[in-house]
């Protein structure tokens, strides 16, 4: 990427993380400082990958094994699910969420988000006495709109140096992996590479999708 297009790169990521900030109520996102600094990161440039062709390689993944990477997933599809426009399997956020849970956030509420995942399969499992991987989507749309309740009201009444509710986490970092992905940016908002133009009264037709920012 060229120099001057480096502060440009910044600035977007910060724009998206506060975008969806904006989406869950104007909070701040748990871990936002470092969430900014690794959107912002420059990826390492070797001479293997200096080449356009090379594809960009998937960041390590420690913390998490294959089969609860599937699991956050089918819990980040439940909260964003595919319609007549991709959902977020497709994006990938299951993936997405192990990242930025490994790489930005603290030692406190990683303990927090992984509790989580166990709590809110438990939940599932007194409620429809199977796992959550066993659930219908109907299932699994009841339990977390229950669980969605009681986070907002658990971070609405939280104070100091009280734990995040996990379920914040998994529904911030949903919107914000599907929203800064390939598939969220092209498939359901609106994306130009170089709109070309300055046109400060766009003609907008009820039902269209904004746009999605520079990447």
């Amino acid at each position: 990427m060229p120099d001057e297009m480096t502060p440009q790169f910044v600035i977007d990521r910060r724009e998206a993380i506060r975008r969806v900030s904006a989406m869950l109520g104007g909070a701040a996102l748990i871990g936002g400082t470092s969430l900014v600094a690794a959107c912002s990161r420059e990826p390492a440039v070797t001479a293997d990958s200096a080449t356009a062709a090379a594809p960009t390689p998937e960041p390590p993944l420690t913390m998490f094994t294959a089969e609860e990477v599937a699991y956050l997933d089918e819990i980040a599809e439940t909260i964003l699910p595919a319609t007549s426009t991709p959902g977020a399997k497709d994006a990938k956020c299951g993936r997405f969420m192990g990242v930025m849970v490994q790489d930005c956030y603290t030692p406190e509420d990683q303990q927090v988000f992984r509790t989580g995942m166990t709590a809110l399969n438990d939940a599932c499992t007194k409620a429809h006495a199977h796992a959550f991987m066993q659930a219908t989507p109907e299932e699994r749309l009841a339990l977390l709109t229950g669980i969605d309740k009681e986070a907002k009201d658990y971070q609405d009444k939280k104070k100091g140096d009280d734990p995040n509710h996990y379920f914040r986490m998994m529904k911030e970092l949903t919107l914000l992996g599907f929203f800064t992905s390939e598939v969220g940016m092209t498939k359901v908002l609106r994306y130009a590479e170089t709109p070309g133009r300055f046109d400060p009264c766009a003609p907008y037709a009820k039902g269209e999708t904004i746009w999605a920012n520079h990447a």
